[in-house]
């Protein structure tokens, strides 16, 4: 399926920079004179961010299916709230994770089968899928350490390296099995050069 124009979204491991890098293409794009919507998930709505508190916050232990089913009910408002009527004006939309975030974490990392997640997105989200994905890739622990330097602990922060080591090594899976759609960025470099890296892709793509 091709992925909706207009609409990129960036995705990869703890303290990768995938906010601040989204940030800075907004700004560049919006330079060219695009309008351009910068939102996130979870999260992005009113009932996405109550969902996003149950969600991150570390005292709430949940059962896997359960997690699956609130991030998806915070993208079902996410997307009919805010992306799809942003699409429809031609306005930009990226977003810091989306649909590639959920088979990563609670498919590849928690271990949930994927033909389900499959299913939830055809029913919640068809049809909604990025034209362009960033996938800031590096290292595990570099990326946990980045974190902790920010003062950033929800939930996920305190899994342990090898639930963190699943979820680099499914969003490299799924990049490569939709490498048009996915390009990988080498995210251990200063924020400079991997926005250099970005704005490239960008130039290529929309030349």
């Amino acid at each position: 399926m091709p992925g909706v124009k207009g609409f990129i979204s960036f995705e990869g491991i703890e303290g990768s920079g995938k906010s601040t890098q989204a940030k800075l293409l907004a700004e560049v794009l919006r330079g060219r004179r695009h309008q351009v919507l910068t939102t996130f998930e979870p999260g992005g709505t009113r009932i996405g961010q109550k969902i996003r508190t149950l969600l991150l916050e570390p005292q709430n232990h949940m059962d896997p299916i359960t997690e699956l089913l609130l991030y998806y009910a915070s993208r079902a408002q996410h997307v009919r709230e805010v992306i799809y009527p942003a699409l429809l004006k031609n306005t930009v939309v990226i977003t810091d994770r989306f649909t590639d975030s959920t088979v990563a974490y609670q498919g590849y990392a928690r271990g949930l089968d994927l033909s389900i997640i499959t299913a939830l997105n055809d029913i919640v989200v068809p049809d909604m899928k990025p034209f362009l994905t960033f996938l800031l890739d590096m290292d595990v622990e570099e990326g946990l350490r980045r974190n902790r330097h920010a003062q950033k602990e929800d939930r996920f922060e305190l899994e342990n390296i090898e639930f963190h080591n699943r979820v680099r090594k499914g969003f490299l899976s799924i990049a490569s099995e939709d490498p048009e759609r996915i390009k990988v960025i080498d995210a251990s470099r200063s924020t400079e050069e991997v926005s250099k890296d970005i704005n490239k892709v960008i130039e290529e793509l929309w030349r």
